[in-house]
């Protein structure tokens, strides 16, 4: 039990306090004559002012709080600081405690260091405004609100003596995803996981408006809270010594109580679901800057989001003003004449790695492991034969995955999470190998829950994101399976996540960390039975837009090809990886060496589908991305092979979608002339993809042959109906590609005419058919590849 602290300890706080909201202030304005050994002139002024000042002196309150506790406990801690955009507070402490200069050498720990923290924040050449990859001790962005809890939660997954306090600022309290964050009380594992601590700072106010949870009473507030599953502990306050006495005393309150939980589930087998403790800190938006300006309330008010005093170098009263601001803070006891931190300010600043800012989890892949993923001649199906058996996918990715859960059962570093969808996603043997992580209650007819489980399942695709997302970042393996349709949940969120990827690749301090893996499944083309509010393949489209030194798309036709994608992408680092596979039986095209050799090239050609024979160049080429699209083209290359034998046709598949693109758009794009070999610079290419039409030409614009490129796919006509209608609805069957190709090909419009009329014949009988039998056509259902 800790004892309060003393009034030498609350002045040591008090003086980190100060140094840091110094620093804050500023990096916001500040060129030059950082420590204000001269009177404060325009030109020692930035001329943009750019940066959020209102958020930073409560972040700061909290980092000093924090160095406190993990100083005197000896803590492991990382911390989530949600109010992102309060940029200033996290490098000012990253400063202080010498990480940043650890991290960014010319930036020293000195006046001369001070003043180049100060020039490059918000400048050009410099660092962002907000916490970004560049700041030491951070994984959580924060320049889009909502996320910062799930992180949280993720890091503290599997990392039993972690701590990770997180900031909740009371704006980003209003979104949904944080929201829904807090049920994450219900997963966390007292045994296996470490612990969040949640820090709600209600400053009241967000850009322009108060905030909802601000303006709540205490009772209604703490009843929401309790509801979540948390205790709360309330520390309000604007006058400093007491809020640093009451917040000390807070903290250490929530310490002993989460080592108690920690105790009672490890030690003394407890398993009932802890009510674990969150801070609720209120202080003023903008405390200690100034209270007005121009007559107006700015302290305490939402005028200080950003910069209180916006004209310093034409004001000559906002000059004066922000010189009397920043001498509030005593500079001249707070740093020597060298600019250095003095002892005070550093008596509670922990040392080495338990420095926040020096947290090797903050850079996880410091600390990845390669991840065991078993031979794949244990899982892969025997294909003596092309399209001679079916298999679901998924379901044989399901038995490897469960083998990758066995492997890594003790060191407990890969998780897979989703939507409530596991099972129906074909991946059911995963609970052979651990549960579906779950601390709520239980009932006898409850399947496979498991307190210390690494499947995580809950209805919240942002949920599940941000969990893995901590998780991937702090050093850990996963894998995120969801229908495909609503992954467009997490859109802005995976947008987030790259560009982290992308700015942290540059950065030379940070270590890859393991990829972000989707599956996504229960696909457009096979969500017949749920209809058209489950079909949408777009994100495949939202993902590549993206930086493509990060993304990958891959869409494996058959379970060996999955297989063969699953090991390379798991094995992968700093990626963003979108696997599209389905989960329904499908035949299976390839063995497992002739999938191997395929996804290696990304693109290639199957020659014991077409029908060139050494002949030379084809007469059209049939191309295929995607499981129902590669089943359609190969039935219409066997329509071809039956009514125009003397037709040369090429089958093309593409497991890697960004082949397509040149090779100075993509590292895996193709060189001009390996796409020219592929698909020939001249001849008809008719290419069935999975998902929208328009992304295809849109990856290969460039590309010679491009102007007799016919691209089919899905074109938004979706309804409850059968799998084969589905194709056929939006052009994508058999029938339609062979009459794409008569189409195309010089002289077969005329020669042809009867097998078009034969092929338009066919897809009338289709609609006739299932009106009446409610089935596929009998010759389509029992289709199977002859060639």
């Amino acid at each position: 039990m800790a004892k309060d602290p003393t009034k030498h300890q609350l002045a040591a706080l008090d003086a980190h306090w100060r140094a840091a909201n110094y620093l804050a202030v500023g990096q916001i304005y500040l060129l030059d004559n950082p420590l204000l050994t001269r009177p404060l002139a325009p030109e020692h002024i930035k001329p943009r002012l750019l940066g959020h000042w209102g958020t930073s002196p409560g972040l700061n309150l909290v980092h000093t709080h924090v160095n406190r506790a993990v100083k005197a406990r000896d803590l492991d801690a990382l911390c989530v600081w949600g109010p992102g955009h309060g940029g200033p507070a996290v490098l000012a402490n990253s400063w202080l405690d010498g990480s940043y200069t650890e991290v960014y050498p010319d930036v020293t720990r000195d006046a001369s260091g001070m003043r180049r923290l100060f020039r490059q924040f918000s400048f050009p050449g410099g660092v962002p405004s907000h916490v970004a990859p560049e700041t030491p001790g951070s994984i959580h962005e924060g320049g889009e609100l909502g996320y910062s809890l799930a992180h949280a939660y993720g890091a503290a997954f599997d990392h039993p003596e972690l701590l990770v306090p997180c900031v909740v600022g009371d704006g980003e309290a209003e979104t949904g995803p944080l929201a829904a964050s807090w049920h994450s009380t219900k997963f966390i594992d007292p045994v296996h996981d470490g612990a969040v601590l949640p820090i709600l700072h209600l400053n009241g106010y967000k850009i322009g408006n108060p905030t909802v949870l601000a303006r709540l009473p205490e009772s209604e507030l703490d009843d929401l809270l309790r509801g979540y599953g948390h205790e709360p502990v309330h520390v309000t306050g604007r006058e400093p010594m007491r809020v640093h006495r009451e917040l000390a005393q807070a903290l250490d309150r929530c310490l002993d109580r989460i080592a108690q939980i920690q105790h009672e589930a490890r030690t003394a087998g407890s398993t009932a679901r802890p009510r674990w403790p969150v801070i609720v800190l209120r202080t003023p938006k903008g405390w200690t800057g100034p209270r007005t300006v121009d007559g107006e309330p700015v302290e305490d008010t939402w005028r200080s989001h950003q910069v209180p005093l916006a004209n310093v170098r034409e004001n000559p009263e906002h000059l004066a003003q922000l010189e009397k601001w920043l001498r509030s803070y005593r500079p001249e006891e707070l740093f020597d004449t060298q600019g250095r931190p003095t002892p005070p300010v550093l008596e509670h600043v922990p040392a080495g790695t338990r420095r926040m800012g020096a947290n090797p989890r903050a850079n996880g892949g410091l600390l990845t492991r390669r991840l065991p993923v078993a031979p794949l001649e244990r899982f892969a199906v025997p294909v003596d034969k092309p399209g001679a058996t079916l298999h679901e996918p998924t379901r044989v990715l399901g038995d490897l995955l469960a083998q990758v859960l066995r492997d890594t059962a003790q060191r407990r570093d890969f998780r897979v999470v989703g939507p409530d969808e596991t099972a129906s996603n074909r991946l059911q043997a995963l609970f052979d190998a651990t549960g579906k992580a779950w601390q709520a209650g239980t009932r006898p007819t409850d399947e496979h829950l498991a307190r210390d489980g690494r499947v995580m399942e809950v209805l919240s695709e942002h949920l599940c994101q941000g969990w893995l997302e901590g998780y991937l970042l702090t050093g850990r393996h996963g894998l995120f399976s969801c229908y495909e349709a609503f992954v467009h949940i997490v859109d802005s969120m995976v947008n987030q996540h790259i560009k982290w990827l992308t700015t942290a690749r540059r950065l030379a301090w940070r270590h890859p960390v393991p990829s972000l893996n989707y599956l996504l499944t229960s696909h457009v083309w096979r969500q017949d039975h749920n209809g058209f509010s489950h079909q949408d393949p777009g994100f495949v489209d939202h993902i590549l837009n993206k930086s493509p030194d990060v993304v990958r798309v891959y869409l494996p036709p058959d379970a060996n090809t999955l297989l063969s994608v699953a090991e390379h992408v798991l094995h992968s680092r700093d990626y963003v990886n979108v696997i599209v596979a389905g989960k329904q039986p499908c035949f299976d095209w390839l063995s497992l060496d002739e999938a191997r050799a395929h996804c290696a090239r990304g693109a290639g050609i199957w020659e014991w589908a077409g029908t060139e024979n050494g002949s030379g160049e084809p007469d059209v080429v049939l191309a295929c991305a995607g499981d129902v699209p590669a089943q359609e083209v190969l039935a219409a290359a066997s329509l071809l092979r039956r009514y125009l034998p003397e037709l040369t046709v090429r089958v093309v598949n593409v497991v890697d979608m960004t082949r397509l693109m040149p090779h100075d758009a993509h590292p895996h794009g193709m060189a001009d002339f390996e796409y020219d070999a592929l698909f020939t610079p001249d001849k008809p290419v008719i290419f069935a993809y999975h998902g929208y039409p328009w992304l295809i030409h849109r990856l290969s614009y460039r590309r010679a042959g491009h102007a007799r490129l016919h691209v089919r796919g899905y074109k938004e006509s979706g309804t409850t109906t059968t799998p084969f209608d589905m194709v056929v609805r939006n052009d994508l069957d058999r029938f339609r590609l062979v009459m794409d190709v008569i189409d195309r090909v010089p002289g077969l419009a005329v020669r042809a005419a009867g097998v078009r009329q034969e092929m338009a014949d066919a897809r009338t009988r289709h609609h006739t058919w299932i009106r009446e039998h409610g089935t596929d056509l009998p010759d389509v259902a029992a289709w199977s590849w002859t060639g």
